[in-house]
């Protein structure tokens, strides 16, 4: 049964890197990239992800996300932002922006991820259980 599973890297500037050179080195195996935003301090927390095909025969398909370490205030976006939209971009991926709820308001984060794996499903961003 396939899986979707959310791999936290960190919410710094060296994170956002990292994800990104996931994106370069596994392109053959990108699925989609996410911008996720949620209300927080008066402005947004933006949470950066990109979704992987399984790898071989696997069943795990791994989601790597930043969680909420951009805060965004206004309509100016952040230098790491925009480095994993151009990221995205030169990999033939427009990231899909979707508000969610902040991670603060599940009592755990297992329960938060959850809830982004079943908006990714119902709207057909990631592949059902099967």
């Amino acid at each position: 049964m396939l899986q979707q599973y959310f791999i936290e890297l960190g919410e710094g500037y060296g994170d956002v890197y990292e994800l990104m050179e996931l994106i370069e080195t596994n392109q053959h195996r990108l699925l989609r990239t996410f911008i996720f935003s949620s209300k927080a301090n008066g402005g947004q927390a933006i949470s950066l992800a990109a979704a992987f095909r399984p790898a071989r025969n696997s069943n795990f398909m791994p989601v790597y996300i930043c969680r909420e370490g951009i805060s965004q205030i206004g309509e100016s976006k952040s230098k790491r932002r925009l480095l994993f939209e151009e990221t995205s971009l030169q990999q033939g991926q427009e990231p899909i922006f979707i508000g969610l709820k902040h991670s603060s308001e599940f009592a755990d984060t297992k329960l938060f991820y959850q809830y982004i794996t079943g908006i990714l499903r119902l709207n057909h961003l990631v592949p059902p259980l099967q």
